[in-house]
């Protein structure tokens, strides 16, 4: 017997519990790790229920704010449009209110015949036309009731109690309801029309009246017919009288 057939053979055996060629754990692994999850890992996978509330009430917090930064920038927008808009109005009423002496100027020519014909008349049409366009309407007329908030009355006549519009020194204009200038204007005070009376029985009326006249002539007729029946009866006496 030689020296090397004294040894024993040698037998490694693979403890790894990681199989190094797979990158997979081996069956039958020991270890506190291969029989029984790590309680941290347990914990996660199973949250309280107290977290689960928690977690479930700071989303419906999270859902209210939300909805309350949404509603004022909803309210924000709408106030900017609408300042917008009304800055923009402002700025065409400025601009209306500045052409009011050309329209004081074109009435006055207008009034002395120079816009019946020609070229002036083309452009103060084209011009009240565009003013038109843009919102631009005027008021005050002969004959309209007064309105204080509307009319400026630099004159009154006559003793009534029914103010209407007797001359128009100035016409006034308004840009859609905002009032630009009131209109001048001299007002007479008139009285107001009463309703004639309509009971038929204190007068008579005119089918009655005709009626009742006919029927007077008519007794006259007959009294003017017996009259002289009796006038014929007393010449034929006398004949007789004479007669005998």
């Amino acid at each position: 017997m030689t020296e090397n057939d004294s040894h024993e053979p040698v037998t490694v055996t693979d403890k790894r519990r990681i199989d190094p060629e797979t990158g997979q754990l081996r069956q039958g692994a020991s270890g506190p790790a291969a029989s029984e999850p790590a309680p941290d890992a347990a914990g996660a996978s199973a949250p309280s229920s107290e977290a689960s509330a928690a977690a479930s009430q700071e989303v419906d917090e999270l859902k209210a704010m939300l909805q309350r930064v949404k509603a004022e920038y909803d309210n924000y927008r709408k106030r900017t449009l609408r300042d917008q808009q009304m800055a923009a109005e402002r700025a065409k009423a400025a601009v209306l209110t500045e052409l009011l002496p050309i329209l004081d100027d074109l009435d006055r020519a207008r009034s002395h015949g120079d816009l019946e014909s020609g070229p002036l008349k083309a452009v103060a049409d084209k011009l009240l036309n565009t003013l038109e366009g843009l919102g631009l309407s005027s008021f005050g007329s002969e004959g309209e009731d007064f309105d204080p908030e509307l009319h400026e009355a630099v004159q009154h006549e006559g003793d009534g109690t029914h103010p209407i519009i007797g001359t128009v020194l100035r016409r006034g204009y308004r840009f859609g309801e905002l009032v630009l200038r009131h209109a001048l204007v001299g007002v007479v005070d008139t009285v107001p029309e009463t309703a004639p009376d309509t009971d038929a029985g204190t007068e008579p009326s005119a089918g009655e009246g005709a009626d009742s006249e006919p029927a007077a002539d008519g007794g006259q007729s007959d009294a003017a017919g017996q009259s002289g029946g009796a006038d014929e009866a007393g010449d034929q006496a006398g004949g007789a009288d004479t007669g005998n």
